[in-house]
């Protein structure tokens, strides 16, 4: 039995790119939520102006990866003391978001956002929001393994790369 959490740690395909191939982890689809656009284009979230977040939706097996878990990594691979940026990308497209889909995930999303804060270890108070997932949108297929397909593009090898680096080590015994 699979489960599925959605939320957006940035571009979506860093936070893509980090969790492919993690054990658990069944897939990883970039779309859109959050905001008030049906079927928004990236072109038109970049432009700040239909309220969603580029995030990923993370089908994984909880008897591998719980979700508590999976939130753990999730606070890990961005920054989440920085409102609607990361790094040089910036609009409120890029901001800190778990979307819940009931209350068991509400809960623990709150309890693990809680246990990061008071754990210190950003240093400042987290921003991230916890909202409920109204929809969630299918990024276009260009989007889709966008780091796999184009390792040796600009942003992918200066920003992705070293952030996959990074949590590979970090999370080495997560990976397959």
């Amino acid at each position: 039995m699979s489960e599925q959490a959605v939320f957006g740690g940035g571009c979506f395909w860093c936070v893509e790119a980090v969790l492919n191939g993690m054990k658990g982890i069944l897939a990883v689809t970039p779309g859109y939520a959050g905001g008030h656009t049906s079927e928004p284009t990236y072109e038109q979230v970049c432009t700040g102006t239909t309220g969603h977040a580029e995030v990923v939706r993370v089908t994984f097996d909880p008897a591998i990866m719980t979700y508590d878990d999976l939130l753990r990594i999730f606070f890990t691979l961005h920054d989440p003391t920085t409102l609607n940026r990361q790094g040089n990308d910036c609009g409120t497209q890029y901001r800190s978001v778990i979307f819940y889909s009931d209350d068991t995930q509400k809960n623990s999303a709150q309890s693990i956002r809680d246990e990061i804060e008071n754990s210190h270890i950003w240093g400042q108070k987290l921003v991230t929001e916890i909202k409920p997932l109204d929809h969630f949108w299918t990024a276009e297929e260009l989007h889709h393994d966008y780091y796999s397909k184009h390792p040796l593009t600009g942003y992918c090898s200066a920003v992705i790369a070293p952030k996959v680096s990074k949590m590979r080590k970090e999370f080495f015994s997560r990976y397959q």
